[in-house]
């Protein structure tokens, strides 16, 4: 019998794979395997990007404009709300605050459900790369609205909430990391057959960006410091895992790096493990699930000042953080890293240690102690 049931709404669950609906399934899988029914309502697909765990109640979806990769929910018909009905969940989740999180917001509230909501998606960092950031005050109202009537927010970082209370969002916040399989991602997977493979020498210092390509991951940023240093320093190579839709672009832009399309599973470890550096200067993370995997290979991490890495990054210790306006310090420590072995040793080694304070266990042991609390407090 189970022990409660969960509604969780969300503007991707598989029809992108990306680090939200990998999260969120995860969250999924674990739920199931404690006895508690969850019910997911979201965009989909014909051929959606990954396998999810769960029942998924499509809901209607437009493709994004300028973005057609990502789906937008534009209804919640009555034949859905029937099935939430029937369902009748203890506690509605919201994961995306967009027209399906707030009609279901409406709907908790109008049944007296208890509503949680997790922050996954930076939002107003997204604008700018879209010339929309007058948009940014009218987009902090409503989130500070909607956020107001749930009873928990959950954020991956004590960074984020920082950031959510500067802009008045007033509720109660609880930190959701996010964790990694240590099983997959480990140092043990880097292969000197895969790098002779990808074209990299022994002797390579292999420069390493993964993750979507989409510009508000700052890629330009990436190519213009990574283009000087591989131009100055022969040894030093560039490597571009993942896919979107700027790769073509930054195939022009960065003509002598190897550009291996999106990996997953063993395959991605062994891209990460085979690296010496890892370079991910996005500033529109609120967690950075690429750079713990980055961590957990042993590889020392030069990021951005941004609210996820940050959090994991610890300036000098396994790595550098650096603000996203300061090309000239990216450039700086890059090739202090590219020159000096024993500390990309050291650091990397420090990197290792920290990921070991993550796993997908624990982390989301605690979000199921989060849902206890909340139905504590209502009964």
């Amino acid at each position: 019998m189970s022990k409660f049931k969960v509604a969780l709404f969300t503007g991707n669950y598989n029809h992108i794979r990306d680090g939200v609906a990998l999260t969120l399934n995860r969250l999924v899988a674990y739920l199931l395997k404690n006895d508690i029914d969850v019910l997911i309502f979201g965009p989909t697909i014909e051929e959606p990007a990954l396998k999810h765990s769960g029942t998924l109640i499509a809901v209607p979806s437009k493709k994004l404009p300028g973005r057609p990769e990502y789906r937008f929910s534009n209804a919640f018909p009555a034949a859905q709300q029937q099935k939430l009905k029937e369902f009748d969940p203890d506690i509605v989740h919201i994961a995306t605050p967009d027209l399906l999180g707030f009609k279901a917001l409406k709907w908790a509230v109008k049944n007296k459900k208890s509503v949680v909501s997790s922050y996954h998606t930076h939002f107003s960092s997204y604008l700018k790369y879209y010339k929309l950031s007058l948009l940014e005050p009218i987009m902090w109202k409503y989130l500070a609205w909607f956020y107001k009537q749930c009873e928990l927010v959950f954020v991956p970082s004590p960074s984020m909430a920082e950031i959510l209370e500067q802009k008045k969002i007033e509720t109660q916040f609880r930190i959701w990391a996010r964790g990694i399989e240590s099983d997959i991602f480990n140092p043990q997977r880097r292969s000197e057959e895969w790098r002779k493979n990808h074209g990299f020498a022994s002797n390579d210092v292999v420069i390493t960006f993964i993750s979507r390509l989409v510009w508000e991951k700052n890629l330009r940023l990436f190519a213009e410091v990574v283009n000087k240093i591989t131009a100055e320093r022969k040894n030093a190579k560039a490597l571009i895992v993942g896919d979107g839709p700027a790769m073509d672009e930054m195939k022009q832009l960065m003509p002598d790096a190897v550009f291996t399309g999106f990996l997953g599973g063993t395959d991605l470890s062994v891209a990460y493990a085979s690296s010496d550096v890892f370079f991910f200067p996005s500033d529109t993370e609120t967690f950075g699930n690429v750079t713990l995997e980055a961590m957990a290979c042993g590889l020392p991490c030069v990021v951005a000042d941004a609210t996820g890495s940050k959090s994991l990054v610890d300036h000098g210790e396994n790595g550098y953080v650096v603000p996203v306006e300061r090309t000239d310090l990216f450039y700086k420590f890059i090739e202090r890293l590219t020159l000096e072995e024993p500390l990309r040793r050291k650091m990397g080694s420090a990197s290792l240690e920290k990921s070991k304070n993550y796993s997908w266990e624990s982390i989301n042991n605690n979000l199921l102690g989060y849902y206890l609390e909340v139905l504590t407090e209502k009964q």
